[in-house]
């Protein structure tokens, strides 16, 4: 049959499933130019493959199938310019997210690679720390339930925020809490904001713990191990007769949710201090 291709032989030339084929047919997106009445057997004309093309295109692009189909119609340029304007803005949104999502993925596996090579386990340290902007929220929190609502309503509480990502999340403890041994419950939760554009966002809600000089200690173990290290750093500040001058700060880096080994645990606490003259 001459200049006519059968639907097994137009998926071949164009690399498209016969399935969306017949289903171009039902949405009379792109119909056959004849069909055996016999048979049932769709035919298409090679003058029909630029059409074909420009559907491709345009869904690569990521024109839905129903304004592709209302551009095949009219075919009205300027439909086209602003059907392909408004997706562009698509695209452009999707690179910007991709893009933040890239830069936490890469922050992340830094930060589990750097987890696995610390070595002055137990050991405080005192180190200069830049600003961190985050959102806190002021809420008791002494076991695994009140934990996890807590996360939930601070994830609620600011919906603004992409997803929480573990390790980002961290407590805090008052000065008197740790002075007095008093581990049952914690002060505050909070998430570190990573994102410059999330940190634009929530900049009337946010939090900052200030630059400055923290002393800082890191351990292997489960959560409740931690009172006996908050003890070796409140040791350590007095032995160097320095002032403790905000909220303790505890975040674990890899914990029971990234692995099962409890020797890979790992959990900084940090302070701000005032090293003096």
């Amino acid at each position: 049959m001459r200049n006519k291709f059968s639907i097994g032989q137009l998926s071949k030339l164009h690399n498209i499933p016969v399935k969306t084929l017949r289903y171009y047919d039902e949405i009379d997106l792109f119909k056959p130019i004849y069909i055996n009445e016999e048979t049932g057997y769709r035919y298409y004309s090679s003058e029909q493959f630029k059409q074909l093309d420009i559907i491709h295109y345009l869904k690569t692009l990521g024109v839905p199938l129903k304004e592709i189909k209302q551009q095949l119609q009219s075919r009205n340029i300027i439909e086209l310019q602003e059907s392909l304007k408004k997706h562009h803005e698509t695209v452009e949104t999707k690179i910007n997210e991709l893009t933040r999502i890239k830069k936490r993925l890469e922050g992340r596996i830094k930060e589990i690679d750097a987890s696995l090579k610390v070595t002055n386990i137990g050991a405080p340290t005192v180190l200069k720390i830049s600003e961190r902007t985050v959102v806190q929220l002021q809420e008791k929190i002494g076991s695994i339930h009140e934990l996890e609502l807590a996360l939930r309503k601070l994830k609620n509480e600011f919906g603004v925020l992409s997803p929480i990502f573990l390790g980002k999340v961290g407590f805090t403890r008052t000065i008197s809490q740790v002075k007095h041994y008093d581990f049952k419950e914690y002060n505050s939760i909070f998430l570190l904001l990573e994102d410059v554009e999330e940190q634009d966002l929530l900049q009337k809600m946010s939090n900052v713990f200030p630059e400055g000089h923290y002393v800082s200690i890191f351990y292997r173990g489960v959560r409740s191990e931690a009172s006996s290290y908050y003890k070796v750093l409140l040791n350590f500040i007095k032995e160097n007769n320095y002032e403790i001058k905000g909220e303790f700060i505890e975040r674990a880096i890899v914990d029971q949710f990234l692995s099962n080994d409890e020797e890979a645990f790992l959990t900084e606490i940090q302070v701000q201090v005032s090293l003096g003259e």
